[in-house]
């Protein structure tokens, strides 16, 4: 049988082969342990001492072949003397090979063992190991697989170590079962790694391992610890539907694709991270059964359905969090992390990955949450869709949380009518409203279309949009932030003003006017104008209409009888002759202004006035108080805390 060429330049610490050995290139020669009684090893002994070697082999006996360059031929031919006639499968003690080398393909696969040793192994080819049985320790500790590594169904009953292996090709473990201590700590995989299906019963540790391919550990259960901490995910990281029963550790781990943890059962799993992803962290369905604090920098965080049946913190760098249909049973706080993350060791975490991302933490959806339990701290809410959430009037805002503000600059109606939107705080349900209507201009200057637009059956009602702004509003109020809860009462009163199907005519007119006159209260420079215009023109209709031309004298007529004196005083009505020209002057324009400025501080001017200008001062007195009133409670909301 032919052998391939030794890959050890150092003498072994077993007495060796030496086969080849060229003392001017290659003093060593075949590392391969001699057998018993020679001074060859299996490969290099002559075909008749080999042949007496394997004939004298008995199922579940030991062997010893360190070093050893195996062929595809001489493997198989040694794990057919080694076959138990009652399974018809090989069946080994203890087998050493231990820096051996595997040419072709290594076909273990169905083999029962005691226990095995590969450390330093090399296999050139195909290594099967598909539903090996190891009763004891396996050790393949710096191995390496050139090719594809298939250990698909194997049953490890105690510790396996593949510590510093290199996976050249797709590394398969997917069904097996690790009743001991599993350590792939360092280990590098090229390829695939699959360990769907995998039961780890011990300690799975896969401390700065590298994976460059897809990394599957679907449906895997870690009953005990599972180690992930400082790993590198080129790729994607698949834990989807995995259960960890132990302890949990992700921290200073990196993936450059998605981090797949959908379905996934976290049991006791107390900090998630720091973890550094390049795209997707996905935890959509997955139940956390403990209190867990998530430590989290990735483009995007989808924790829809997501189950916390204790408290949790989200401390996010760059994500953008969905929500949608969370269940929370205690309280959750998303923050929005400025530090960088540390690793164990207290260095700053790589975030290269993440390239020149905004760092800031936004939340995309809210949907169908009890926001009863949640706070949120320094996120971005400008594109967060509220509708459908639950006791949004409970929901804490926390720091610095911004909200999208209504478009700025001028617009035009119809080409021919420029107008400006109110500066506010405003929801992203109603730019998806607002985007829906023929005159609003296109974004990014109006307002942003939503996620369906511009089919309007799959667009919030305006109904729904007014009651999360109340809803809002009371959370604003609740955490005295004043000026947040007027823009959402503005809100709030936009679309009721807006609403034809929920709101009466009547009702909707008097809106109409609040607005036009005050901005619904909360706008001190509309309710101003309007004072001055009104001003104005009361001013003007007194001097036309209500201050006579002369003041009239009092006229007394009497009668004297005997020693007493009898008067009557008659007071003539106020006259206004003259054309509407002549009336208008600088003197009774000083008089009606002052009239005017008595009439909405509530004081009596002592003014005489006709008829019509008794009626033009009532109506000055009653509307013009308002219009004060309301720019005062205008500014108290703006400086209120």
């Amino acid at each position: 049988m032919s052998t391939p060429p030794s890959l050890i330049s150092s003498p072994p610490s077993w007495a060796h082969c030496g086969h080849g050995a060229d003392p001017a290139n290659d003093q060593v020669g075949c590392p391969g342990v001699s057998l018993p009684g020679h001074a060859a090893c299996l490969a290099h002994v002559s075909e008749t001492d080999r042949g007496a070697y394997l004939a004298a082999l008995t199922p579940g006996g030991d062997i010893d072949h360190r070093g050893t360059p195996f062929t595809e031929p001489l493997l198989h031919a040694l794990l057919q003397a080694l076959r138990d006639p009652a399974t018809g499968q090989p069946s080994i003690g203890t087998a050493a090979f231990d820096e051996a080398t595997f040419t072709g393909t290594a076909k273990f696969d169905k083999v029962t063992l005691g226990q095995a040793r590969f450390r330093l192994a090399t296999f050139t080819g195909h290594a099967g190991f598909g539903g090996v049985k190891l009763a004891g320790i396996a050790g393949f500790g710096e191995a390496t697989f050139t090719s594809t590594a298939f250990f698909g169904g194997a049953t490890f009953g105690g510790d396996a170590w593949f510590g510093g292996a290199t996976f050249g090709g797709h590394a398969w473990f997917g069904g097996a079962t690790f009743g001991g201590n599993a350590g792939f700590g360092e280990a590098t995989f090229n390829g695939t790694a699959g360990f769907g299906r995998v039961t780890f019963t011990g300690t799975a540790g896969f401390t700065r391992a590298t994976f460059t391919g897809h990394a599957g550990f679907g449906e895997a259960t870690f009953t005990s610890t599972a180690e992930f901490g400082e790993a590198r995910f080129v790729g994607d990281a698949g834990f989807g539907r995995t259960a960890f029963s132990g302890y949990t550790w992700f921290g200073g781990a990196t993936v450059g694709g998605t981090a797949e943890f959908g379905g996934a059962i976290f049991a006791t799993i107390s900090l998630f991270g720091p973890l550094v992803c390049g795209e997707t962290v996905d935890v959509s369905g997955a139940l956390f059964e403990a209190p867990v604090t998530m430590e989290v920098a990735a483009q995007r965080l989808s924790c829809a359905r997501t189950r916390w049946e204790s408290t949790a913190t989200l401390r996010l760098r760059y994500a953008t969090v969905d929500l949608s249909d969370a269940v929370l049973s205690s309280p959750l706080a998303v923050i929005a992390l400025p530090a960088l993350f540390s690793t164990s060791a207290g260095t700053a975490l790589d975030e290269g990955a993440l390239g020149a991302h905004d760092v800031g933490v936004r939340v995309a959806s809210l949907r169908g949450v009890d926001a009863a339990y949640l706070v949120l701290t320094g996120t971005d809410l400008s594109t967060c869709l509220f509708s459908g959430a639950f006791h949004l009037d409970q929901l804490r805002l926390e720091g610095h949380c911004e909200f999208a503000p209504a478009p700025s600059g001028i617009h035009w109606r119809h080409k021919i009518w420029p107008y400006r939107w109110t500066r506010r705080r405003t929801l992203a349900e109603e730019h998806h409203w607002r985007a829906l209507a023929a005159d609003n201009p296109a974004p990014p200057r109006g307002w942003h279309a939503g996620p369906h637009h511009p089919d309007p059956g799959l667009a919030p009602g305006l109904e729904d949009v007014a009651a999360t702004y109340r809803q809002l509003r009371k959370a604003f109020e609740d955490g005295k932030n004043e000026p947040g809860a007027a823009d959402f009462y503005y809100g709030e009163m936009e679309m009721r003003r807006h609403d034809r199907a929920g709101v009466p005519a009547g009702e909707r007119g008097l809106l109409w006017a609040y607005w036009l006159i005050s901005g619904y209260g909360l706008r001190a420079s509309r309710a101003l104008a309007c004072l001055g215009v009104a001003m104005a023109v009361t001013v003007v209709a007194l001097m036309l209409w209500g201050l006579p031309t002369n003041t009239p004298k009092p006229h007394s007529v009497g009668s004297l009888t005997g020693s007493t004196i009898a008067l009557t005083t008659d007071s003539p009505e106020p006259v206004l002759v003259g054309s509407m020209f002549q009336r208008l002057t600088a003197r009774r324009a000083e008089s009606a202004t002052r009239v005017v400025v008595n009439s909405v501080v509530f004081r009596f001017s002592g003014q005489n006035l006709t008829t019509n200008g008794t009626f033009i001062e009532m109506a000055s007195r009653i509307f013009e108080p308002v219009l004060l009133v309301l720019a005062i409670l205008a500014v108290r909301s703006r400086v209120k805390r």
